[in-house]
């Protein structure tokens, strides 16, 4: 769906390996959003429900809060055995396509001894089924983002939990995206017979989503030099820690996006059309990656810069609006006295 052009359009030029393509790309209207919550601490997950309300976890507090525009947010369970202390804690969550039949919600999570995903009914909130456990946690690069694909599988972005060798290390789960049958089991078509991997040489993956083709980017942050937005191809390797950013090496598959970490520290992700939204961190902006069609990429276009602060998660709404989570409580951010909030960009 188009988002609503503001004053000025500008025309893109892809310059990519496959050769070169020109499109307008138009400028979507990012302003006057809807508070549609505040006073919240690190909403990290965002999923939304048939009835077009959305869930929202909070990293620290466990809790997972139902969100209706117009409404204040509603408690609709706590998720037991989270134990938050610098990026772990609540992370990602992901509504069962098949929601109107099983009611299941799934949510990654860092416990007492690991990160792993559960899934449970809002009917039975206490009653959490553990779908993968045993992923490596630490106090920083837990991944944590998870998502179902057009396959209705889970996919899940793992972090290398601060040690560099798992990513490389095919026994570990961890550097890795995880391809996940909705009971936990292994697809038998993913590209290592028997597990769950699906790509792997990845240092801390927080954003997944699918074009109109079914092919799916990831958004990576890197080191010190450059973050990444990679399109993820099944078995391929991302290079870290060998690579950060363009390699040119035929071992690796390269970034079809590459940006200098103040710019981004890029978290959450969603394609609305042909735009891929990617939410900065550090860079406390919105990046609007222009797709090509092809698996690539043309040039992103910063939007909200400065606006709201630190980004955490961006998601497209059934109905076409694109909601947005600021992480101004993560300990890294200078909040403001609404914050944390969760906003909601209404579609044309």
């Amino acid at each position: 769906m188009r988002r609503k052009a503001a004053v000025w359009s500008v025309l893109v030029a892809l310059t990519l390996n496959v050769g070169v393509a020109s499109a307008a790309q138009a400028t979507p209207d990012l302003g006057n959003p809807e508070v549609v919550a505040s006073g919240l601490t690190v909403p990290w997950g965002l999923g939304f429900l048939p009835d077009g309300s959305a869930l929202a976890a909070e990293r620290n507090s466990g809790r997972v809060l139902q969100l209706r525009p117009g409404s204040a947010p509603v408690q609709v369970a706590t998720i037991s055995g989270v134990r938050p202390t610098g990026e772990a804690g609540l992370l990602g969550l992901a509504v069962s396509p098949t929601y109107a039949q099983d009611g299941y919600v799934y949510v990654y999570f860092t416990a007492a001894r690991d990160n792993r995903i559960v899934r449970f009914t809002l009917a039975q909130p206490q009653t959490q089924q553990v779908i993968v456990s045993g992923l490596a946690k630490a106090s920083i690069h837990d991944g944590g983002r998870i998502a179902f694909g057009p396959d209705g599988n889970l996919y899940a972005g793992v972090g290398d939990a601060g040690n560099t060798a798992n990513s490389q290390n095919p026994q570990s789960r961890n550097g890795k995206i995880l391809r996940v049958l909705p009971d936990g089991g292994v697809p038998a078509d993913n590209p290592f017979p028997g597990s769950l991997v699906y790509s792997l040489g990845h240092r801390n993956v927080q954003g997944l989503a699918w074009d109109a083709q079914g092919r799916l980017y990831a958004s990576e942050f890197g080191q010190n030099t450059w973050d990444e937005v990679n399109q993820i191809v099944p078995g391929a390797n991302y290079g870290w820690p060998i690579v950060e950013g363009r390699a040119n090496d035929s071992r690796f598959r390269d970034p079809i996006v590459t940006w200098t970490t103040a710019e981004a520290s890029p978290s959450g992700a969603t394609i609305d059309g042909d735009t891929l939204y990617v939410a900065a961190l550090r860079g406390q902006r919105l990046w609007a990656v222009p797709l090509d069609g092809n698996g690539g990429a043309g040039t992103p276009t910063a939007f909200l810069q400065n606006e709201y602060g630190r980004l955490r998660t961006v998601e497209r709404a059934p109905d076409g609006a694109l909601w947005v989570t600021t992480s101004n409580r993560d300990g890294r951010g200078t909040p403001a006295a609404t914050d944390d909030r969760v906003l909601r960009f209404p579609p044309e």
